[in-house]
């Protein structure tokens, strides 16, 4: 009976092991021509703005910079004048070259001027004044147990500031009162529901959010939503793109109506780009390349190990070893 069971375990775990599936693209072509260098040293840490290397490096929009961190922060954002807002994850929010202690973690930052927005781990929310060292405004929101990584930073658009919650939700500021003057429900209901995108679109009036579960497009008109497991997520002018968990690329506009759609049969993918046209990164060592109206994708080998830290900033894709411009 004994070896009975040992057999019908041994069975089981064969046969669990051989249902798993993978993304096998039946015409795939030769490597994809791109540019690329090597990295300093491997990716420490990363969010959508930028990446922290093991050597202090940063990455952050324009490039590879020149600046380096000091042992044991981690790049947040750049403020509009340049300087570098990091984190130790502790006490301290590093500004450029200065030091700013702080009651708690810093988990997401942004700075214009001398207006510095703030979003600790326990999910408060700062407005402060770094010339005047005061709080111009603080708000304690209900403690987010589960954050998905991904947490975007506060935005400043004219007047207001944008705070992206770690419970779904974006607190408007004004910085003329320094009051709030709106709430915003991105998603409520989901146990990971921080606010891992935040863009706006301000010829066209539209805020674009998005939690892992679920994007918004709020505009002067209306405020809209559509439910997605967001794998990845970027806009280009006035298209949203998507890769979602089951393998789909979409495309929406900003009223979020599907615009183009194709599915990718147990693909998963790692992150989007684009430069021309929509690339994706996939986990089998593939890339993705697909037309505007998505009636054509080529498919390419892409030397990539799914255990390496990647980010994609712009048209560049940044692994542990490598720098990788898109065509």
């Amino acid at each position: 009976m004994k070896h009975f069971l040992i057999l019908l375990a041994t069975l089981f775990l064969i046969t669990g092991c051989g249902s798993k599936k993978y993304f096998e693209p039946e015409n795939v072509k030769s490597t994809l021509k791109v540019d690329e260098s090597t990295l300093s040293s491997s990716i420490k840490s990363m969010n959508r703005d930028g990446a922290t290397l093991e050597d202090g490096t940063i990455l952050t929009r324009d490039g590879i910079s020149d600046f380096k961190l000091p042992e044991n922060f981690d790049f947040l954002n750049v403020s509009n004048t340049g300087k570098i807002l990091a984190t130790n994850y502790k006490d301290t929010l590093l500004i450029g070259n200065e030091e700013l202690k702080v009651e708690n973690i810093v988990v997401a930052a942004s700075l214009k001027d001398n207006k510095l927005a703030l979003v600790y781990s326990n999910n408060s929310i700062e407005l402060f004044d770094i010339e005047t060292k005061k709080t111009l405004f603080k708000e304690y929101l209900s403690i987010s147990l589960a954050n998905d990584t991904r947490i975007a930073n506060p935005h400043f658009m004219g007047n207001l500031v944008l705070f992206p919650t770690l419970n779904g939700k974006i607190i408007i500021i004004s910085t003329k009162t320094n009051e709030s003057v709106k709430n915003i429900s991105v998603d409520l209901d989901n146990e990971f529901n921080n606010i891992i995108f935040l863009k706006v679109i301000e010829d066209k009036q539209t805020l674009i959010a998005a939690t892992a579960n679920k994007i918004v497009t709020i505009s002067t008109k209306n405020i809209l939503s559509k439910d997605y497991e967001i794998r990845d997520i970027i806009v280009n002018k006035e298209n949203v793109y998507i890769a979602t968990i089951d393998g789909r690329l979409v495309q929406l506009n900003l009223a979020l109506e599907e615009i183009h759609s194709k599915k990718f049969k147990y693909s998963k993918i790692h992150a989007l780009a684009f430069t021309n046209s929509l690339y994706a990164i996939e986990s089998q060592e593939f890339i993705i390349n697909i037309n505007d109206d998505f009636t054509n994708d080529k498919v390419y080998n892409f030397d990539f190990d799914n255990e390496e830290r990647l980010i994609v900033i712009g048209n560049k894709i940044y692994t542990d070893s490598r720098v990788i411009t898109l065509p």
